[in-house]
Protein backbone atom coordinates (compact mmCIF):
# COMPACT_ATOMS: atom_id res chain seq x y z
CA UNK A 1 0.00 0.00 0.00
CA UNK A 2 1.17 3.61 -1.23
CA UNK A 3 0.86 5.88 1.76
CA UNK A 4 -0.17 9.10 1.87
CA UNK A 5 0.97 12.38 3.16
CA UNK A 6 -0.85 15.37 3.12
CA UNK A 7 0.70 18.82 2.75
CA UNK A 8 -1.40 21.33 4.67
CA UNK A 9 0.70 24.79 3.71
CA UNK A 10 -2.30 26.31 1.96
CA UNK A 11 -4.45 25.51 4.35
CA UNK A 12 -1.95 28.17 6.19
CA UNK A 13 -1.41 30.07 2.86
CA UNK A 14 -5.89 31.17 3.37
CA UNK A 15 -5.25 31.93 6.99
CA UNK A 16 -2.05 34.11 6.40
CA UNK A 17 -3.98 36.16 3.72
CA UNK A 18 -6.55 37.41 6.26
CA UNK A 19 -4.16 37.13 9.20
CA UNK A 20 -0.54 38.04 8.42
CA UNK A 21 0.54 37.78 11.91
CA UNK A 22 -1.20 33.68 12.00
CA UNK A 23 -3.57 34.78 14.94
CA UNK A 24 -6.39 35.97 15.25
CA UNK A 25 -7.61 39.54 17.15
CA UNK A 26 -8.52 38.29 19.84
CA UNK A 27 -9.45 34.75 21.59
CA UNK A 28 -13.13 35.40 20.72
CA UNK A 29 -12.32 35.71 17.05
CA UNK A 30 -9.11 33.20 16.18
CA UNK A 31 -7.58 32.92 12.91
CA UNK A 32 -9.46 31.15 10.42
CA UNK A 33 -9.04 27.96 8.88
CA UNK A 34 -7.68 26.21 12.08
CA UNK A 35 -4.57 24.60 10.66
CA UNK A 36 -4.53 21.79 13.52
CA UNK A 37 -8.30 21.16 12.67
CA UNK A 38 -7.22 20.57 8.74
CA UNK A 39 -4.84 18.41 10.11
CA UNK A 40 -6.79 16.18 12.14
CA UNK A 41 -9.42 15.86 9.35
CA UNK A 42 -6.45 14.55 7.44
CA UNK A 43 -6.33 11.69 9.96
CA UNK A 44 -9.32 11.06 10.30
CA UNK A 45 -9.68 10.40 6.86
CA UNK A 46 -7.04 7.65 6.39
CA UNK A 47 -4.02 9.71 6.04
CA UNK A 48 -0.87 8.48 7.01
CA UNK A 49 1.18 11.57 7.92
CA UNK A 50 0.92 15.30 7.45
CA UNK A 51 3.56 17.28 6.37
CA UNK A 52 4.69 21.28 6.08
CA UNK A 53 7.05 23.11 4.23
CA UNK A 54 8.43 25.84 7.34
CA UNK A 55 9.96 28.45 5.16
CA UNK A 56 12.01 30.97 5.50
CA UNK A 57 10.07 33.88 5.06
CA UNK A 58 7.22 32.03 6.75
CA UNK A 59 5.14 33.01 4.23
CA UNK A 60 2.45 30.61 5.33
CA UNK A 61 3.58 28.01 8.28
CA UNK A 62 4.61 29.58 11.27
CA UNK A 63 7.11 28.14 13.58
CA UNK A 64 4.17 28.14 16.48
CA UNK A 65 2.48 25.79 13.17
CA UNK A 66 5.14 23.07 14.20
CA UNK A 67 5.60 22.90 17.69
CA UNK A 68 1.45 22.62 17.83
CA UNK A 69 1.05 19.92 15.23
CA UNK A 70 4.21 18.37 16.51
CA UNK A 71 2.58 18.03 20.62
CA UNK A 72 -0.90 17.20 18.67
CA UNK A 73 -1.58 15.08 15.70
CA UNK A 74 -1.83 11.59 16.14
CA UNK A 75 0.58 10.46 12.41
CA UNK A 76 4.15 11.68 11.29
CA UNK A 77 5.22 14.89 11.32
CA UNK A 78 6.98 15.87 8.14
CA UNK A 79 8.69 18.40 8.00
CA UNK A 80 9.81 20.07 4.77
CA UNK A 81 12.62 22.65 4.99
CA UNK A 82 15.59 24.46 3.08
CA UNK A 83 19.39 22.99 5.30
CA UNK A 84 19.52 26.18 6.56
CA UNK A 85 20.80 27.26 10.30
CA UNK A 86 18.18 28.68 11.04
CA UNK A 87 15.39 26.21 10.14
CA UNK A 88 17.63 23.78 11.15
CA UNK A 89 17.37 25.21 14.54
CA UNK A 90 13.86 24.79 14.48
CA UNK A 91 14.16 21.45 13.19
CA UNK A 92 16.20 20.01 16.35
CA UNK A 93 13.98 22.09 19.04
CA UNK A 94 10.61 19.89 17.03
CA UNK A 95 11.87 16.89 16.11
CA UNK A 96 9.57 15.64 14.01
CA UNK A 97 9.49 12.02 12.82
CA UNK A 98 11.09 13.38 9.25
CA UNK A 99 12.53 15.97 7.48
CA UNK A 100 12.61 16.49 4.03
CA UNK A 101 15.09 18.93 2.70
CA UNK A 102 14.28 20.73 -0.34
CA UNK A 103 15.96 23.51 -2.25
CA UNK A 104 14.33 27.12 -1.62
CA UNK A 105 13.89 30.21 -3.41
CA UNK A 106 11.88 33.53 -1.91
CA UNK A 107 10.37 34.20 -5.38
CA UNK A 108 9.19 31.11 -5.89
CA UNK A 109 5.86 29.93 -5.67
CA UNK A 110 6.49 26.70 -4.75
CA UNK A 111 10.02 24.37 -4.77
CA UNK A 112 10.69 24.84 -8.57
CA UNK A 113 13.08 21.55 -8.38
CA UNK A 114 15.07 18.92 -6.82
CA UNK A 115 18.21 19.55 -4.59
CA UNK A 116 21.53 19.86 -6.48
CA UNK A 117 23.05 17.13 -3.63
CA UNK A 118 26.31 17.06 -5.62
CA UNK A 119 27.12 21.15 -5.30
CA UNK A 120 25.83 20.91 -1.80
CA UNK A 121 27.53 17.73 -0.55
CA UNK A 122 29.62 19.54 1.97
CA UNK A 123 26.46 20.94 3.45
CA UNK A 124 24.26 18.18 3.44
CA UNK A 125 26.63 16.05 5.09
CA UNK A 126 26.88 18.52 8.58
CA UNK A 127 23.03 18.73 8.25
CA UNK A 128 21.99 15.11 7.76
CA UNK A 129 24.07 13.69 10.72
CA UNK A 130 22.62 16.94 13.19
CA UNK A 131 19.22 15.73 12.37
CA UNK A 132 19.75 11.61 12.43
CA UNK A 133 21.05 12.58 15.95
CA UNK A 134 17.94 13.85 17.27
CA UNK A 135 16.28 10.91 16.26
CA UNK A 136 15.01 12.37 12.57
CA UNK A 137 14.61 10.36 9.63
CA UNK A 138 16.02 12.21 6.28
CA UNK A 139 14.74 12.83 3.03
CA UNK A 140 16.13 14.39 0.23
CA UNK A 141 13.77 15.72 -2.19
CA UNK A 142 15.54 15.71 -5.57
CA UNK A 143 15.40 15.46 -9.00
CA UNK A 144 15.05 11.74 -11.40
CA UNK A 145 18.96 11.89 -12.39
CA UNK A 146 21.09 8.95 -11.57
CA UNK A 147 24.09 10.18 -9.78
CA UNK A 148 21.77 12.62 -7.02
CA UNK A 149 20.53 9.19 -6.32
CA UNK A 150 24.00 7.79 -5.85
CA UNK A 151 25.23 10.58 -4.14
CA UNK A 152 22.21 10.81 -1.44
CA UNK A 153 22.95 7.11 -0.76
CA UNK A 154 26.27 8.19 -0.36
CA UNK A 155 25.77 11.10 2.46
CA UNK A 156 23.51 8.72 4.69
CA UNK A 157 19.76 9.61 3.81
CA UNK A 158 17.49 7.32 4.53
CA UNK A 159 14.81 8.58 1.97
CA UNK A 160 14.26 10.51 -1.37
CA UNK A 161 11.40 12.13 -2.09
CA UNK A 162 11.65 11.85 -6.68
CA UNK A 163 10.29 15.11 -7.82
CA UNK A 164 7.41 14.55 -10.04
CA UNK A 165 7.06 18.06 -11.48
CA UNK A 166 7.87 17.25 -15.30
CA UNK A 167 5.96 14.26 -14.62
CA UNK A 168 2.70 16.25 -13.49
CA UNK A 169 3.95 18.90 -16.35
CA UNK A 170 4.18 16.54 -19.67
CA UNK A 171 2.38 18.04 -21.87
CA UNK A 172 0.92 14.76 -23.99
CA UNK A 173 0.25 11.25 -22.74
CA UNK A 174 3.42 9.96 -24.72
CA UNK A 175 5.94 12.57 -23.13
CA UNK A 176 4.02 11.23 -19.58
CA UNK A 177 4.48 7.75 -19.68
CA UNK A 178 8.41 8.64 -20.72
CA UNK A 179 8.72 10.42 -17.29
CA UNK A 180 6.66 7.60 -15.41
CA UNK A 181 9.52 5.17 -16.96
CA UNK A 182 12.43 7.94 -16.16
CA UNK A 183 10.58 7.53 -12.42
CA UNK A 184 10.39 3.95 -12.76
CA UNK A 185 14.39 3.67 -13.05
CA UNK A 186 14.94 6.03 -11.01
CA UNK A 187 13.03 4.55 -7.97
CA UNK A 188 14.68 1.31 -8.91
CA UNK A 189 18.16 2.99 -8.78
CA UNK A 190 17.41 4.34 -5.26
CA UNK A 191 16.35 1.13 -3.83
CA UNK A 192 18.81 -0.60 -5.16
CA UNK A 193 20.40 2.02 -2.95
CA UNK A 194 18.72 1.09 0.35
CA UNK A 195 16.92 4.49 0.24
CA UNK A 196 13.21 5.00 0.56
CA UNK A 197 11.75 6.04 -1.81
CA UNK A 198 8.66 8.95 -1.88
CA UNK A 199 7.17 10.91 -4.74
CA UNK A 200 5.72 14.94 -4.93
CA UNK A 201 4.65 17.64 -6.65
CA UNK A 202 2.41 18.30 -8.57
CA UNK A 203 0.28 14.66 -8.17
CA UNK A 204 -3.04 15.39 -8.47
CA UNK A 205 -6.39 13.38 -8.99
CA UNK A 206 -6.18 13.20 -12.58
CA UNK A 207 -2.62 11.63 -12.88
CA UNK A 208 -1.92 10.05 -9.67
CA UNK A 209 -3.13 6.53 -10.84
CA UNK A 210 0.00 6.88 -14.16
CA UNK A 211 2.51 6.38 -10.50
CA UNK A 212 1.21 3.12 -9.48
CA UNK A 213 3.33 1.12 -12.17
CA UNK A 214 6.06 1.89 -10.43
CA UNK A 215 7.18 -0.78 -8.05
CA UNK A 216 7.40 0.00 -4.12
CA UNK A 217 6.62 3.27 -4.10
CA UNK A 218 6.71 4.32 -0.44
CA UNK A 219 4.74 7.54 -0.03
CA UNK A 220 3.17 10.40 -2.23
CA UNK A 221 3.29 13.88 -0.55
CA UNK A 222 0.20 15.51 -2.13
CA UNK A 223 -0.73 19.36 -0.97
CA UNK A 224 -1.94 21.65 -3.73
CA UNK A 225 -4.54 19.27 -5.57
CA UNK A 226 -6.34 17.85 -2.44
CA UNK A 227 -7.01 21.10 -0.28
CA UNK A 228 -8.26 22.52 -3.95
CA UNK A 229 -10.42 19.24 -4.37
CA UNK A 230 -11.61 20.16 -0.49
CA UNK A 231 -13.15 23.47 -1.50
CA UNK A 232 -15.65 21.51 -3.19
CA UNK A 233 -16.30 18.49 -1.46
CA UNK A 234 -14.66 18.96 2.70
CA UNK A 235 -10.94 17.93 3.47
CA UNK A 236 -12.18 14.81 4.51
CA UNK A 237 -13.86 13.24 1.42
CA UNK A 238 -10.52 14.89 -0.25
CA UNK A 239 -8.47 12.87 1.23
CA UNK A 240 -10.50 9.76 1.13
CA UNK A 241 -10.83 9.81 -2.81
CA UNK A 242 -6.96 10.37 -3.19
CA UNK A 243 -6.39 7.04 -0.80
CA UNK A 244 -9.04 5.64 -3.42
CA UNK A 245 -7.32 6.47 -6.15
CA UNK A 246 -3.69 5.55 -5.12
CA UNK A 247 -4.58 2.01 -4.27
CA UNK A 248 -7.59 0.85 -6.23
CA UNK A 249 -7.03 -2.73 -5.25
CA UNK A 250 -8.17 -1.90 -1.74
CA UNK A 251 -11.37 -0.48 -2.32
Amino acid sequence: MIKLGVNIDHVATLRQARYPTGLGPSPLAPAEPDLLAAARLCEKAGAHGITVHLREDRRHIQDRDVFLLRKKIKTRLNLEMAATPGILRVALRVRPDSVCLVPEKRREVTTEGGLDVLADSRNLGRVIPQLQKAGIRVSLFIDVAPAQIVRAADLGANMVELHTGAFANAPTLKKRAGEVARLRYAAGLAQAAGLIVNAGHGINYENVGALLSIPRLHEFNIGHSIICRAVAVGLETAVREMLRLMNPSRG
